[in-house]
């Protein structure tokens, strides 16, 4: 398993965890799983970076591109 997530791949990541728990209520909030990763993809444009190695990542965020990745291998 590659050991670093990119911006393009995170967006995917993103738009699958969107797919299976979809924005809920009148003020559309994001699911928990969304918003983790939305949080690391507003870090990443930030500062500029194109990657980020999974061993940067909080544990949860790790959990959810880990498991994006083994749905959609």
């Amino acid at each position: 398993m590659r050991m670093e997530i990119t911006l393009p791949e995170l967006e995917q990541a993103i738009n699958y965890w969107r797919s299976l728990r979809p924005s809920t209520g009148e003020e559309s909030a994001l699911s928990p799983e969304v918003n983790t990763l939305a949080t690391v993809y507003a870090l990443m444009i930030f500062d500029h970076r194109k990657s980020i190695a999974l061993d940067a990542l909080d544990p949860s965020s790790r959990q959810l591109v880990e498991s994006w990745r083994k749905h959609t291998a």
